[in-house]
């Protein structure tokens, strides 16, 4: 298979796609996916860097609070997506802001962030600053790296991304710290990618992808404090086995993949 080693793991990362010309001027829109998250929201808009996005999208995924209003009111576009799933809210945030052809070009930056105050908007202008200046392609915050507050991760959280992240190094030699929702990238990247997982399997589905495609990835340290209120997935054991089979099932099938494929 042209471009790996017998192991089938991936090469050192690099950029297989035209350069772009690093400057500050590239602009950036923001999706954040939320499911009755009025309580935080609020928050986490309230302190968002003035000026760092073109536009923000907080994507309702059917919630039954007043999610989409409080969004409104704090002056971000509300688009809603019935179809449930971690996935299905960031590609149709993505989507919005791809079919809005004022608001980003191919080389322009796609920034996500979950929207229940664990993660610190402040962070986001750092890590969009490696993609401005050209040096990477591929961002992710780490919380592993970054100073996580005591019970800002449960223990099934800390398990399930130390295992998935050693599988994708034993497995691709791609090295990550942090499955982590706060990410960006190139929206011409981000088409190159075609993300297809509508739950949250998009995660590591991104990384994954990201290395076969030979982006440059960089991880940077991120603060990271416990939610407010109870989280969907980590807040049961239940919800942290399918979150994380749903992981390990994309591990499992891009490895069958690279074995079958000539």
């Amino acid at each position: 298979m042209e471009g790996f080693s017998a192991l089938g793991r991936y090469p050192e990362p690099r950029s297989i796609l035209r350069p772009v010309r690093p400057g500050p001027n590239l602009r950036a829109g923001l999706v954040i996916p939320a499911l009755d998250e009025e309580r935080a929201l609020p928050l986490v808009l309230a302190a968002l860097p003035r000026n760092l996005f073109a536009r923000v999208v907080v994507v309702d995924n059917g919630s039954r609070d007043r999610t989409a209003q409080v969004a409104r009111a704090a002056g971000a576009e509300v688009i809603l997506e019935s179809r449930r799933g971690y996935g299905s809210a960031c590609q149709a945030g993505v989507r919005w802001l791809l079919e809005h052809g004022d608001v980003l070009g191919d080389a322009d930056l796609l920034a996500f962030i979950d929207a229940d105050h664990s993660d610190d908007p402040a962070d986001l202008a750092r890590v969009l600053e490696p993609l401005r200046a050209g040096s990477a392609d591929f961002v992710l915050g780490s919380r592993v790296l970054g100073a996580a507050q005591s019970g800002a991760l449960t223990p099934q959280q800390r398990a399930g991304n130390w295992v998935a992240c050693r599988l994708l190094r034993l497995l691709f030699g791609a090295r990550h710290t942090d499955l982590g929702p706060m990410r960006a990238l190139r929206v011409r990247d981000y088409k190159r990618l075609q993300m297809r997982d509508r739950g949250h399997g998009w995660t590591v589905e991104m990384q994954l992808k990201a290395a076969h495609a030979r982006l440059r990835v960089l991880e940077i340290p991120v603060a990271y404090r416990p939610r407010i209120g109870v989280s969907k997935i980590s807040g049961t054991w239940s919800g942290s086995l399918r979150a994380g089979a749903k992981i390990l099932g994309w591990i499992g099938c891009w490895r069958l993949r690279l074995w079958l494929r000539p």
